[in-house]
């Protein structure tokens, strides 16, 4: 039991890394067979189609996501120091090229030729993603911390666009820095508290 959980990790986490290279369509089990060193029918034995690995593959990837967070939760209390974390984590994948790229931002611009099944699994990642941070940002309002233009569910959905963006401009430039800089002023603008007017009149 143990090497057949081994090779469907193998085979999900190469699909991981292809889907992020190439996109939906730019695989097939032969690619897979290669990289893990296994026959294309053993690769159907643990997920009969493509939709089944990738939907499965896009489960679990939302599902580490929300581990992920629950631990960010309960090391770190701080609204802006948990936004500042999850930029960081992108930030070090991106810099060592461990996962340059949120899989799921990847198959949502690929949305309209994806399978509804693998859709449906990408859609609720983003909306897991928007509501963690819609509470993060309203916290950080509500103690002080974040001054916000607009609504929280507003700025966490424009929060989550600057960093899938920030993603993208790493991958054109070919400069993992970049999303830095992205994202760095992002996470300024959020931060500013005192506006110039009030800043006057407290002197």
């Amino acid at each position: 039991m143990g090497n057949l959980t081994s090779t469907s990790d193998d085979i999900l986490a190469c699909a991981r890394s292809l889907i992020v290279a190439g996109g939906y369509n730019g695989f097939s089990y032969a690619d897979i067979a290669d990289v893990v060193g296994i026959r294309k029918a053993s690769i159907h034995h643990h997920f009969p189609s493509k939709l089944d690995l990738v939907r499965t593959l896009v489960a679990r990837y939302r599902e580490e996501a929300k581990a992920g967070v629950a631990k960010l939760e309960l090391q770190v209390s701080d609204p802006l120091d948990q936004l500042r974390f999850y930029v960081g984590y992108w930030e070090a994948c991106i810099a060592d090229a461990s996962a340059p790229f949120c899989v799921c931002a990847l198959l949502a611009s690929q949305l309209p030729v994806l399978p509804e099944a693998v859709g449906l699994e990408v859609r609720a990642h983003f909306r897991f993603l928007s509501e963690w941070l819609t509470s993060v940002l309203e916290r950080g309002m509500q103690q002080g911390q974040l001054r916000l233009t607009s609504s929280p569910r507003a700025e966490a959905e424009a929060f989550m666009a600057t960093v899938h963006g920030a993603m993208l401009s790493a991958r054109a430039y070919g400069d993992p820095k970049i999303f830095a800089v992205v994202t760095g002023q992002l996470l300024v603008r959020l931060a500013l508290r005192i506006p110039c007017d009030e800043s006057h009149e407290a002197q």
